[in-house]
């Protein structure tokens, strides 16, 4: 039963809806009237009820009739029903598709922590080719890995970790490197770009687990265990003609797809070399400052950085056909070759020192090394002859390894200063402290010509004794000189150094700094 009407529109909807007789009939019971339904036999409400309920489908048809006459309003019954069930589909839809969307992503998180699947733009169109070349690689004594994934296992890493570091940005608020100018010799600076940590710790791996063991041409010297620049400069001791070449901007120009192209080519798969390439190459950055936020922004393609303990070793990999082809060109003129890093060196004897066949090797050396992507640094070729001081590596080689003389007898007065007055106010090299530069420069010259050498080496000791600093490091043995073999260090070769305030650094590069 209805509730009593608090208003006459309520009144009067409620006689619209039912009848007149049933409302009064509702009102009596509600007030006590009438008895309840179904409590006086032949109720004549029951009638009055049935009567109105008749009445109401008798209206219902005629309405029906009505419109069933009347196309627009069917039209728009039609209309209204549809949009209704339109609706109600596209609720529906919404709420499946919102389900897929979070089953999909639910998957992709899980996917994205076990795999390696993009890398960033212009880099990732490989990284579902997972399959490396085992006999390839065995041969080489290389671990057979055949996936970034197992790379990222065997490094130590979370897959997320190495997509961090691997992930090639456009534009970053953070640099995985830590970068500052060093003097050159010749004039102006050059960039180094030291790795952070994380990122030192996963060259690293690479430098001992792959890049170390590859096999490398007899000619280079350079990072290579058991050679130097003195076994460099050997070969060319007593020689009528020396030709010193220097490579151009030689770490900027290996860049990214020559160094994945060298992985490929050991054998391993296009998803690891991407993400090994990626690991141990970098772009050029410029750091912008936006609202108070540091942006990192790259100028040009990814190279080799100064500053990698890969870099050197992937030099070497990359020059092994370089050093071949050279090396049988100085063979078919009658000449020796060596390398150390970018320096190309080529000696010979008697007719090999004739001006024509310098001129062919010349020539020839241009073409190879262009061929192989690199270029000959014009200001930096020269050709020494045995009436000239003669250079390889920044030693003097025209009858056995030494130091230039002008520079030993700078040092020598350098030494007799601070044994006489102390270090206070001294300098040797670019170092600030001058105990510790002749204390390398002594162990480089010991290096170089023991004899001289070693005389020079008990005075700097001497001096680190007396005046407070350690003669030997904490572990007994001699403070390591700068050393150009990444065997014992894992750095990258040492951009060439500035000549020191008194100029007692090699004429070229005797020392190589990391």
């Amino acid at each position: 039963m209805a509730g009593q009407p608090t208003s006459r529109e309520a009144l009067y909807e409620r006689i619209r809806s039912t009848s007149k007789e049933e409302v009064i009939l509702e009102e009596m019971i509600r007030l006590g009237f009438w008895p309840a339904q179904g409590t006086v036999p032949h109720d004549p409400a029951e009638e009055i009820r049935r009567r109105g309920e008749l009445e109401r489908q008798l209206a219902e048809l005629r309405e029906k009739s009505r419109k069933l006459y009347n196309e627009k309003v069917l039209i728009a019954e039609q209309r209204k029903a549809r949009l209704a069930e339109s609706r109600r589909k596209q609720k529906e839809t919404k709420a499946r598709r919102e389900r897929e969307r979070q089953e999909r992503a639910q998957k992709w998180a899980a996917r994205k922590a076990g795999e390696i699947l993009h890398l960033g733009e212009d880099v990732s169109g490989g990284m579902s080719h997972k399959t490396s070349d085992p006999e390839l690689l065995k041969g080489e004594g290389l671990p057979v890995l055949a996936s970034a994934e197992e790379l990222a296992k065997a490094m130590g890493l979370e897959v997320n970790a190495l997509r961090f570091l691997a992930y090639n940005r456009k534009v970053s608020r953070v640099s995985h490197y830590h970068r500052f100018l060093l003097p050159k010799k010749t004039g102006g600076f050059r960039l180094i770009s030291a790795p952070m940590p994380r990122l030192k710790r996963a060259q690293t791996w690479a430098l001992e687990h792959i890049f170390a063991k590859l096999r490398v041409d007899s000619a280079a010297h350079g990072f290579v265990a058991g050679r130097s620049i003195v076994s460099n400069a050997k070969p060319h001791v007593g020689a009528d003609v020396v030709v010193n070449f220097d490579l151009k901007d030689f770490f900027p120009t290996v860049t990214f797809p020559r160094v994945k192209g060298a992985i490929r080519r050991l054998g391993y798969s296009e998803s690891l070399a991407t993400a090994l390439a990626l690991v141990c190459t970098e772009p050029d950055l410029e750091e912008v400052a936006l609202d108070g936020v540091t942006w990192f922004v790259a100028r040009g393609p990814r190279h080799l950085p100064q500053g990698s303990p890969c870099s050197p070793a992937i030099t070497n990999l990359l020059c092994r056909r370089l050093d071949r082809r050279l090396g049988g060109l100085a063979q078919a003129l009658g000449f020796v070759y060596t390398r150390y890093a970018d320096d190309l060196t080529f000696s010979g004897r008697g007719e090999a020192a004739e001006s024509k066949r310098v001129g062919k090797l010349l020539r020839g050396v241009a073409d190879i090394v262009a061929h192989e992507g690199f270029v000959v640094h014009p200001e930096k070729t020269r050709v020494m002859r045995r009436g000239r001081r003669q250079e390889v590596t920044g030693i003097v080689v025209n009858d056995r390894p030494s130091v230039p003389r002008d520079e030993l007898r700078k040092f020598r007065a350098t030494l007799f200063q601070i044994e006489k007055d102390g270090p206070a106010g001294k300098r040797w090299g670019n170092g600030g402290d001058v105990l510790a530069a002749v204390h390398g420069y002594a162990c480089f010259v010991a290096m170089v010509d023991p004899a001289r050498g070693q005389p020079l080496l008990a005075r700097a000791r001497a001096l680190l004794a007396k005046h407070g600093g350690p003669s030997k490091s904490p572990g007994g043995s001699v403070p390591r000189v700068p050393s150009p073999n990444p065997q014992s260090v894992n750095a990258p070769e040492a951009p060439k150094p500035a000549a020191p305030a008194s100029p007692a650094a090699p004429a070229k590069k005797g020392w190589k700094l990391f």
